[in-house]
């Protein structure tokens, strides 16, 4: 009876294999574990090195820079002279404005009627406005503007005559540009663009001497 209640030992062997099974157990939860930091590393790494390259393309290639409008010059098509110096009173002198719209944009600007004012010691004398267009990416935009100039206004100025006298006539003019650029449906930016310019016309050859021009942008 005693023999009975006896424990049998376990059969030989029983202990190594349980331990070597929970050895292999471990190795592969590690190896498991391992390979998950690697794949996380590599996704992060992905990630971040994807948002170095969409940061740098922002502040570089995507970056929104500011359109250059140019004043290359002005052509009188119209003037009708008294004694060769002073307009014709009743006859607007017409002038033909040549400007030029550089976008160095990757993408097109496209701008709204574009505005433009002739001023004579500090009175409007002339105002246009140029139809709508597009610019394409990287590229320059010439258009040329009528301008006409209301004699009547230059004539009620008294300093005129003494103007006229010395053969030339500085006048000032304004010219405004507003639009859009949009790259990729992405980075979309309101364009502002204004120009101010000093001309000098000489009279007897109806042509500009000289022409200073300030720009200022806004985006």
């Amino acid at each position: 009876m005693a023999e009975k209640d006896q424990v049998r030992p376990l059969a030989p062997g029983t202990d190594r294999l349980s331990s070597d099974d929970y050895e292999t157990a471990l190795r592969h939860k590690q190896s498991h574990k391992r390979t998950c930091i690697k794949c996380c590393g590599c996704v992060t790494a992905l990630l971040l090195i994807t948002a170095i390259v969409i940061v740098i393309l922002i502040f570089t290639v995507f970056r929104v820079k500011e359109p250059k409008i140019k004043l290359n010059g002005f052509t009188i098509t119209r003037l009708e002279l008294i004694n060769g110096t002073i307009p014709k009173p009743g006859v607007n002198m017409s002038l033909i404005a040549d400007v030029s719209v550089k976008n160095p944009n990757v993408a097109s600007f496209k701008y709204r009627n574009t505005t433009t004012n002739l001023y004579y010691r500090g009175t409007v004398v002339g105002e246009v406005r140029g139809p709508p267009g597009r610019a394409k990416a990287r590229r320059t935009l010439r258009m040329n503007i009528t301008v006409d100039v209301i004699t009547d206004r230059l004539l009620s100025n008294p300093n005129l005559i003494t103007d006229a006298g010395t053969g030339l006539l500085t006048m000032d003019s304004y010219s405004r540009i507003g639009g859009r650029v949009n790259i990729l449906n992405i980075f979309k930016r309101h364009v502002t663009v204004r120009m101010n310019c000093t001309l000098r016309v000489n009279i007897s050859s109806q042509a500009i001497d000289e022409q200073k021009c300030k720009r200022k942008v806004d985006i």
